[in-house]
């Protein structure tokens, strides 16, 4: 790594094939649509959002030795964000397939790409340059990556740095057993978590904001809550203490990406000394803004670099 750093993301750099119907799918005929390649990875958007909300950002990763490697060690250049990259020669780097209907919602397949190589030799001996690291569950539903992930959060935690996490995958969770995955993560130190709100009714079995958030505080203790709740906005706070923020006036067009830029937008101000409400009202607006446009990592305009406090 170059130098000191706000926030370093571990996991999943993958390109995204964005694939918008005008339509509902027509079973075995033809739909029309637009079919975009644009750059993805939860971790790598949260690195990629952190750093245009004016952080210090790096990621941590595994690409394939192929072209779409070199697209990723250029595209994380141009965003500004360092980067420690391995290479795997036995499998390409990740793609997503997504696909977001004509009302704004996504589906996602998503192929097991290098990025699940990643190991604790991968990991760079600098780590803890890092005042914050962030995981996200892709790193920790299967083994690899889970080692090389669960082995930087105790040398981040051993270092006295601080520990984010997000969930990722209802369906995941799922399938892994909530209890399991709490057991797995809740020793952590966790200092965030950024569920949404369907893992975070599968985590906590809650189906109403407040309940699940004061659950998932009681089962992540000491941990700041930021419950996305998509079109409803979020809820932020640990204990019994949490504080409401309406969404945005922004229309939905795509929800990819979305709670990355709400993660990274918010590590951004919380690590720089914020509160968490006061991060967390930031990233509403900045997530807000993401839905209404296409991919996880739209070009920023004029509103967004004002927002943000960019040139």
């Amino acid at each position: 790594m170059g130098g000191p750093l706000d926030v370093l993301a571990l996991g999943d750099f993958a390109w995204d094939v964005l694939i918008h119907t005008d339509a509902p799918l027509a079973p075995g005929g033809d739909t029309f649509g637009q079919v975009e390649l644009q750059p993805g990875g939860s971790a790598a958007n949260v690195a990629v959002w952190a750093r245009r909300c004016g952080a210090r950002a790096g990621f941590v990763g595994k690409i394939g030795r192929d072209r779409f490697g070199e697209l990723a060690r250029e595209n994380l250049d141009e965003e500004g964000v360092e980067h420690r990259l391995s290479e795997s020669s036995s499998r390409p780097t990740g793609v997503v397939a997504v696909w977001v209907d004509h009302t704004g919602q996504r589906s996602m397949v998503s192929g097991q790409g290098a990025d699940f190589l990643l190991t604790p030799a991968d990991l760079p001996p600098d780590l803890e340059i890092a005042r914050h690291l962030h995981l996200t569950g892709w790193s920790l539903f299967t083994d690899p990556p889970r080692r090389a992930a669960l082995a930087a959060a105790r040398r981040a935690k051993a270092a006295g740095r601080t520990l984010s996490l997000d969930p990722a995958s209802f369906q995941l969770i799922e399938e892994t057993g909530p209890a399991a995955f709490v057991r797995m993560t809740a020793g952590l130190g966790l200092d965030v978590i950024f569920p949404n709100y369907d893992e975070g009714r599968v985590l906590t079995g809650e189906r109403e904001p407040e309940a699940m958030a004061r659950r998932l505080s009681a089962l992540y203790p000491g941990a700041v809550v930021a419950l996305k709740l998509d079109a409803k906005g979020a809820l932020v706070g640990a204990g019994d203490r949490f504080t409401y923020l309406p969404p945005t006036p922004d229309q939905a067009r795509d929800a990819t990406g979305a709670g990355d830029a709400f993660a990274g937008a918010f590590l951004a101000r919380w690590t720089r000394g914020q509160t968490p409400e006061e991060a967390a009202r930031f990233a509403v607006v900045v997530s807000g803004w993401v839905v209404a446009r296409r991919g996880a990592r739209p070009p920023l305009d004029a509103r967004m670099k004002e927002h943000c406090g960019v040139s």
